[in-house]
């Protein structure tokens, strides 16, 4: 059946079965976690799928599962997006995308490894990321920034959370907002990778699971998450991050030897 999938173009060669149902499965948990605790499950699925998939295509997979991720909390609160956040960093994040494409290509897959296992130490370990300060320009220039940023590094959801003004908004503001931004980000990327080359249909199926079960993930997530200790849920999800992480370091680091 698989190898009929393959010969038909509708399933990837480099994705064994048994791979895309750990991906898809996860998928319910790393959407549950967002939905719980407003960030993370990105994290935790870009660090999975490269373990799962060549590091190359990650970037893209990553990108439409987030896509349809972040359309669900955007469309459920649509009426609470602050639009003028949304707007300034939409203009930046059309010149953030023009630019990443003349590099992401030409990068190797030894050094790509190496930057996402970095990024998500940082994440994981790093100081927490302050506030920006307000204002029409700091928006576009983050936009500028958040999006070169996340065609390389995938997860940069924590980035563009930091951007919003969140003493100053609602909650439903800042979780509609930031769901906004997300889109425009991973849909940029989306186009982009697409008009480089990069062959959708082929995934299409597999995407279709995983979006499927990161709705069922959202829908479950504070029910199943907010009947467990944050404290030691949050332990266990650092040490699967570290692991991972490390494991990429390693192989990019084999790779240059």
């Amino acid at each position: 059946m698989l190898a009929w999938l393959i010969e038909l173009g509708l399933w990837p060669a480099v994705l064994p079965l048994g791979s895309s149902i750990i991906l898809i499965i996860s998928s319910v948990f790393t959407a549950a976690l967002t939905a719980a605790f407003g960030l993370g499950g990105g994290v935790v699925m870009l660090a999975l799928l490269v373990n799962f998939i060549p590091v190359a295509m990650v970037i893209p997979v990553h990108g439409v599962v987030q896509v349809a991720s972040n359309c669900t909390r955007a469309l459920l609160l649509r009426r609470e997006i602050v639009w003028q956040i949304v707007c300034f960093y939409f203009l930046g994040a059309l010149l953030g995308a023009l630019v990443a494409g003349q590099f992401v290509v030409v990068l190797p897959e030894a050094v790509l490894l190496l930057v996402l296992a970095v990024f998500i130490l940082f994440l994981v370990w790093g100081p927490k990321i302050k506030q920006f300060q307000q204002g029409r320009l700091t928006h576009t220039i983050a936009g500028v920034l958040i999006t070169f940023s996340t065609m390389f590094l995938g997860a940069t959801g924590p980035l563009a959370m930091a951007l919003l003004p969140r003493k100053k908004m609602l909650a439903r503001q800042v979780s509609a907002t930031h769901a906004s931004l997300m889109i425009i980000q991973h849909g940029l990327k989306i186009i982009l990778f697409g008009w480089l080359g990069f062959n959708f249909s082929q995934w299409a199926l597999f995407l279709t699971g995983m979006i499927l079960s990161g709705i069922l993930g959202n829908f479950l997530g504070r029910m199943i998450l907010n009947k467990l200790a944050a404290r030691y849920f949050q332990s266990t999800i650092t040490i699967i991050l570290t692991v991972l992480a490390i494991k990429m370091l390693v192989d990019g680091l084999l790779q240059i030897i």
